[in-house]
């Protein structure tokens, strides 16, 4: 793997710390974990496709959902949540249910075989995470974490409301 922003770092599109900079840097190392969490993800108990895996982590978050709702959060149309839903049930990972309160309202919810596969896959990732982060020194690692912490607020935050292309913020 190529150190971003190192030699035959052939990707780096900008020079220094500026915020395209970074980004550049940053789309690189989003790739690499993108593949390392999808590699987790396939040595799982059951290999399950991104899709199908956003259905069960989104039906996991809120049970009971149905599919009009669930095609709703997945951002995909109702005939493509339905077969999703149809191969999720034939693997054993979702099943419908007759709502309590509406007979004709079903509820989609994960099996508990479902809960497995999801934590299986959730242990694998952070397993393969925490190998990734072993191979980083401490200070490494404590910078990493100072920087997260910094980009979820300023997302938090919003947008400057103009900015600059220097690096310097103009809010």
């Amino acid at each position: 793997m190529t150190e971003i922003g190192g030699p035959g770092d052939d990707r780096a599109r900008g020079a220094g710390d500026g915020p395209e900079a970074v980004a550049s840097q940053i789309v690189d190392a989003v790739e690499s974990l993108t593949a390392l969490w999808s590699l987790a993800a396939q040595d799982a108990s059951l290999r399950l496709s991104p899709h199908q895996l956003r259905a069960l982590r989104t039906l996991e978050a809120a049970p009971g959902l149905n599919l009009t709702a669930l095609a709703d959060r997945l951002d995909i149309g109702l005939p493509t949540a339905s077969r999703l839903c149809d191969r999720l049930a034939a693997a054993g990972v979702l099943e419908r249910v007759p709502h309590p309160d509406t007979r004709r309202a079903v509820q989609l919810r994960l099996t508990p075989h479902g809960q497995h596969v999801l934590g299986d896959i959730a242990d694998r990732r952070a397993e393969a995470l925490a190998t990734a982060l072993a191979a980083m020194k401490p200070k490494e690692r404590a910078a990493l974490r100072t920087g997260l912490r910094a980009f979820l607020a300023a997302r938090d935050a919003g947008p400057p409301r103009t900015g600059g292309t220097d690096g310097t913020d103009r809010r």
